[in-house]
């Protein structure tokens, strides 16, 4: 799932992606492929480019499926005709979800929404009903020990961020998608590593869920459209609470 919640880092934390590396270098490969083919191949030139494939590096996605996802994006290679789409919907306790694609064949990724969908028991949506819920928005994330809260504040101030938060051992820095290149690039000028950074759905309202089960057929559903081959991205208006997430932690 985009974004930033207590369940997402206890996923990771659990080793989750390890059992899928195959499917994060399909969908990172995809991403790169978009920004090359938006803002060119070269990485220099190209800040979104630049960050994907820091982003690639970092689960150790080898060179040479992030020059084919760049040639692919450019046109040198064949293979990088994709169509973005966009799925919305209810799960339980009417958790706003939202989902984006990057496809080849559209038939094929709404059938297989749509089917994740009713085997949750979920409902979908008409386009928009659960989309202005949200915020695009890009965000950022730095360990508090790559910086001071002063120096990135200013640092972000004067890029044309929006705000800066505390968000547990990491700053949380907000910018408008317009600026989103701007901050990253001031934040990387200034040398400060960045954990992790991108355009994302930030929800308005976020429903706080107390009820274990619930979370876990919420988590259950969200996991399954993240299998999805097609799909990129799961934004969700949904947080636990934090004995929930230490119950699950605990499983």
């Amino acid at each position: 799932m985009s974004g930033h919640s207590k369940w997402a880092n206890i996923k990771h934390r659990k080793g989750r992606a390890d059992a899928a590396r195959g499917k994060i270098f399909s969908k990172i490969g995809k991403d790169i492929m978009v920004a090359a083919s938006a803002g060119g191949g070269n990485v220099d030139d190209n800040i979104s480019l630049r960050a994907l494939v820091q982003k690639a590096k970092g689960v150790s996605m080898p060179k040479d499926n992030i020059d084919r996802a760049i040639k692919k994006g450019t046109g040198e290679l064949e293979g990088g005709q994709l169509e973005e789409g966009s799925y919305e919907g209810y799960a339980a306790g009417g958790v706003a979800v939202v989902v984006k694609v990057l496809t080849d064949n559209k038939n094929r990724s709404i059938a297989e929404v749509r089917h994740a969908f009713t085997k949750a028991g979920a409902n979908m949506a008409d386009q928009g009903a659960v989309s202005r819920m949200f915020q695009r928005k890009g965000q950022i994330f730095i360990d508090k020990d790559k910086t001071d809260e002063d120096t990135l504040m200013d640092l972000v101030l004067e890029a044309g961020g929006e705000d800066l938060k505390t968000d547990g051992d990491q700053f949380e820095v907000i910018t408008d998608p317009n600026d989103f290149d701007a901050v990253s690039d001031a934040i990387t000028k200034a040398g400060i590593d960045m954990a992790e950074s991108e355009i994302t759905l930030i929800p308005d309202l976020v429903v706080e869920v107390t009820d274990l089960n619930k979370a876990n057929s919420i988590m259950r559903f969200i996991d399954a459209l993240e299998e999805l081959d097609d799909v990129q991205d799961v934004y969700s208006n949904f947080d636990i609470s934090d004995e929930i997430a230490a119950q699950l932690e605990a499983e």
